[in-house]
């Protein structure tokens, strides 16, 4: 007995498309408690899957190779955390000197404006030190409240390790399954392309580690150079940024310059920090990533920058770290087959399309 395809109107398909978009967007709103976690723990999964196998070529079992895994990355990720608080201290204890200097910058702006224009700002009566404090307060507990909505809740941080331990332990189940969903398929190819799938998404992350450890080096040498306190809080600031791409490195370039401005006197500190980081910015662009990060994700800046907006905006910015790996996955499943190679071409960069077209 034959079975027949249902063809479908074009207008039809669009509005399939749509609708699978829209349930898929609300499933991800709906479930955001749940499905982060596992999101999060299949990347760290991924992650440590090279450290699990190396403790297990050692003879040691699958069970205590997880769990040396996780808690190692759990040692370095608390490590991270430690230093970073450290730093963000250090750097609240000159907020009082830079109100100083702010204040004479007010004062001659008020000045400016008073003689030129005949207004009176009253800018120049400057930045009370108990307002001061008082906003940053107020502003530390909405940085508190960020750092927390970030991670999530009690329930998340409780679910990730809890989900990475059993993604790292039940790995090659987990191929095994995906490889039963494709009975028509050879079952040993679907096998490959799941751990090419695994290679591109864990190749990316350490990619884009090796490049952001690259730019906190060089960055911080630039302003230990120049003389900028705090240099090594605005270089790992700056480079832990680039992972947001387009904006990242604007808005980290921002809060060094201003200090600079603030701090130091004339404006060549100011300037030789942008022209730094801009210098830097475009060995990044058109060397480090290229090198090292390499054609693994290949997709181009407008499915990028959208994919962020997206991801911003469902899941905040979880959904802008996680929505790269996913895309660059996406990417891939859609090369396996000729019906969804278009989203492939969509999504991917202008070369490797007009490759495709010709090929």
């Amino acid at each position: 007995m034959s079975q027949s395809n249902i063809n479908l109107p074009p207008y039809l398909k669009a509005l399939a498309v749509l609708m699978l978009i829209v349930v898929l967007v609300f499933i991800l709103i709906i479930g955001k408690s749940l499905l982060v976690p596992l999101f999060l723990a299949g990347l760290i999964s991924i992650l440590l899957t090279p450290m699990s196998d190396f403790f297990e070529t050692k003879k040691i079992s699958r069970v205590f190779s997880t769990v040396i895994s996780l808690v190692s990355g759990l040692i370095l990720f608390l490590g991270l955390m430690a230093f970073i608080v450290f730093q963000i201290a250090s750097f609240s204890k000159d907020i009082g000197n830079v109100r100083e200097k702010l204040n004479v910058y007010l004062a001659q702006i008020d000045q400016y404006i008073l003689e030129n224009f005949q207004i009176e700002s009253g800018i120049g009566n400057g930045i009370d030190k108990h307002y001061l404090i008082d906003w940053i307060q107020s502003h530390g507990s909405s940085l508190a409240e960020f750092v927390f909505g970030t991670i999530g809740s009690l329930s998340i941080v409780i679910l990730l390790p809890v989900f990475s331990f059993f993604f790292l332990l039940y790995r090659d189940h987990l191929t095994l399954f995906l490889a039963g969903l494709f009975p028509r398929h050879d079952k040993e190819k679907v096998k490959k392309e799941i751990l090419i799938l695994r290679k591109v998404v864990q190749s990316y992350v350490v990619g884009v580690l090796k490049v952001m450890v690259i730019l906190a080096i060089l960055n911080t040498s630039v302003l230990l150079g120049l003389g900028i306190k705090h240099a090594i809080f605005f270089g790992v600031f700056a480079a832990v940024l680039n992972i947001v791409p387009y904006l990242g490195p604007f808005i980290a370039l921002i809060l060094p310059v201003v200090f600079a401005f603030l701090t130091k006197d004339g404006l060549f500190y100011p300037i030789a920090i942008v022209v730094s980081f801009q210098l830097i910015q475009t060995i990044e662009a058109n060397f480090l990533t290229p090198k090292i990060v390499g054609g693994n994700v290949n997709l181009n800046a407008f499915a990028t920058f959208l994919g962020l907006l997206v991801g911003a905006s469902i899941w905040g910015v979880v959904g802008m770290i996680l929505i790269i790996p996913s895309l660059a996955v996406l990417r891939e499943i859609f090369e396996l087959t000729d019906a969804t190679k278009p989203y492939a071409l969509l999504l991917g960069e202008e070369k490797n399309n007009i490759e495709s077209i010709k090929e």
